[in-house]
């Protein structure tokens, strides 16, 4: 079962949402993206995310930032890796007011300046590392991360960053066996009232 890696395009778009979905609310009731646009609604969120990845704005959530993984023509992973100095806050709410998307007072945006990390524009960030379920330890994660780190060697970036859930165990294995290390864990208390999770954790890897 050979696995493929290959850039996201726009039309990767439903796959891609519902990858941003799946990683985003973790097994919780609503994710950020419940937040950002004031429903939870699956069919809503998923249609929001498919024109949020397809905006003129390239934001995080950008399909040119995602690598896919195929088994057999399907898509059955996703790995964003992101600049921040290039995909900035500025960027994502220009995107997100593309879609016609008022974030500027989101409450996710104030969330984030208490318990979010401040990014070091120098790293890159990986996020939505995904995989469908019945496709777990075939090799995918580790596929898309390889290709993404030899893909971030060649762009001049030496260290990758990531932010996981505090409570989110398989998450924090996983990237911990791919050679990440915790640097930083922060407690929050508005962030478990919103999503009932302590906090967040900084994970970075040197390659």
């Amino acid at each position: 079962m050979g696995i493929n890696i290959r850039k996201a395009t726009s039309d990767d778009a439903p796959f891609l949402a519902q990858m941003i979905l799946q990683s985003t609310r973790a097994d919780k009731k609503i994710g950020i993206y419940d937040l950002i646009f004031k429903t939870s609604k699956t069919s809503e969120v998923l249609g929001y995310l498919e024109k949020l990845i397809n905006t003129k704005a390239k934001s995080n959530s950008h399909y040119s930032n995602f690598l896919i993984a195929e088994i057999d023509g399907k898509s059955v992973g996703s790995l964003c890796s992101y600049e921040p100095r290039i995909a900035t806050r500025e960027v994502f709410l220009e995107a997100l007011s593309e879609i016609g998307i008022d974030a500027e007072e989101s409450e996710y945006l104030g969330l984030m300046d208490i318990c979010g990390f401040p990014l070091n524009t120098r790293t890159l960030i990986f996020d939505y590392m995904e995989e469908l379920e019945g496709f777990m330890d075939v090799g995918i994660l580790k596929a898309l991360m390889h290709k993404s780190l030899l893909t971030a060697r060649l762009k001049g970036y030496r260290i990758a960053q990531t932010i996981v859930e505090i409570g989110s165990l398989e998450t924090l294995l996983y990237y911990k066996k791919l050679g990440f290390k915790e640097v930083k864990q922060k407690e929050c208390e508005p962030y478990k009232e919103i999503f009932g999770r302590p906090g967040l954790v900084l994970l970075s890897i040197e390659f």
